[in-house]
């Protein structure tokens, strides 16, 4: 009997289980899970993936009609890799999901957490925003179980991706999440490389003050060979010198690191020296001047104008010039007059007068 007749035999097995009769008032759930399994393997092994497709569906849907949540979520889990096979992932996401909350149910969260993560491997390279969320739901599920080292791991593998997206603002949330797991479990050497590239996000973010504050707060966990480098490199970003930053990121440890902090400090925005005044020249490829349309019609009002206001300014100046010379004449007659004219007389003179007069009549 070649598989595809095993597998259809099992599918009748399993339609038969689901039939009601009058002795027979509920489904067999159980069995007929039992036997849409059996067949999905034999079309697996027959390579007739849509017909496995359709099995794995049917099993889960009767393991949780009769609540047996661990097998439904195995059911799923393998459909995932039936998907894989076909190509069909845009249903993948989904289906790790649904499996996720089974596996929940059942009361295994970390069986959950694994299908996420082997769910957002296969969509890592083609769908990275998709896997993101599925890294970033594994992670939440396991530190809800406290293990903050697995949940360290897969924050680790959110954070990349968000680099890898170029969303340097949420990277930067994600690392600094990622030191304080490492902090639990006090793994010192996993903080000081990701202080590293927390410095390394904050500079792709054009945000120095930032980068400087993540090495002061979390380079004390960094060995010396980094501290210097990082010192180096915050020096250089502060005093605008681009070799000197250059240098800084040719650095042995940065290009080990992972592939996307070594891609992000390869495509890093170096320091340029900027001018608060800018260099005396002629801009480069600069618009001419505007010149209005009516700039000789006002010119020419203008010169106008201006003649006149000279012609009156200097009628003035003639007059005051006059009225000056003038009072200066007037000044000078006056003074002659009274140069002119004696001194009244004196009152004892004019008694002598009077006595001499008086005799004289005598």
């Amino acid at each position: 009997m070649s598989k595809i007749e095993e597998a259809n035999a099992h599918i009748r097995q399993a339609e038969k289980s689901l039939k009601t009769t009058l002795l027979k008032w509920r489904p067999d759930f159980e069995v007929a899970a039992d036997a849409y399994t059996l067949a999905a393997t034999c079309f697996r092994i027959a390579k007739d993936y849509q017909q496995c497709k359709e099995c794995l569906i049917k099993g889960a849907d009767c393991f949780k009609q009769n609540k047996s949540w661990f097998h439904a979520a195995k059911n799923l889990e393998q459909l995932l890799l039936i998907l894989k096979e076909m190509g069909q992932l845009s249903e993948v996401p989904k289906l790790a999901h649904n499996a996720c909350s089974l596996y929940q149910q059942h009361g295994s969260p970390e069986s959950g957490a694994n299908v996420l993560d082997k769910a957002a491997k296969m969509l890592e390279s083609t769908m990275p925003e998709q896997a993101l969320e599925l890294y970033q739901r594994a992670a939440d599920v396991v530190i809800g179980e406290d293990s903050p080292r697995q949940a360290a791991e897969y924050m680790s593998k959110v954070a990349r991706i968000l680099v890898k997206l170029g969303k340097y603002d949420q990277a930067a949330d994600a690392v600094r999440r990622e030191i304080g797991m490492h902090q639990q479990i006090n793994h010192q050497p996993s903080v000081g490389r990701l202080a590293v590239a927390l410095v390394l996000i904050q500079l792709a973010r054009f945000d120095q003050v930032a980068a400087e504050k993540a090495f002061k707060e979390w380079g004390n966990y960094c060995d010396a060979p980094e501290v210097q480098t990082l010192e180096m490199l915050l020096q250089a970003y502060d005093n605008e010198d681009a070799d000197a930053a250059r240098s800084a990121l040719n650095s042995p440890f940065i290009k080990h690191m992972d592939v996307e902090y070594a891609r992000l400090a390869r495509g890093l925005p170096l320091p340029q020296q900027e001018y608060a005044v800018p260099p005396v020249g002629v801009r480069a490829n600069a618009a001419p001047s505007y010149i209005s349309p009516n700039a000789n019609k006002v010119t020419g009002q203008a010169t106008v104008e201006a003649e006149v206001n000279q012609d009156e300014l200097s009628s003035s100046l003639v007059e005051i010039e006059e009225s000056m010379k003038s009072t200066a004449i007037e000044s000078q007659f006056e003074s002659k007059l009274e140069i002119s004219q004696p001194p009244p007389p004196s009152i004892e003179s004019k008694e002598e007068d009077d006595k001499d007069y008086d005799g004289g009549l005598c």
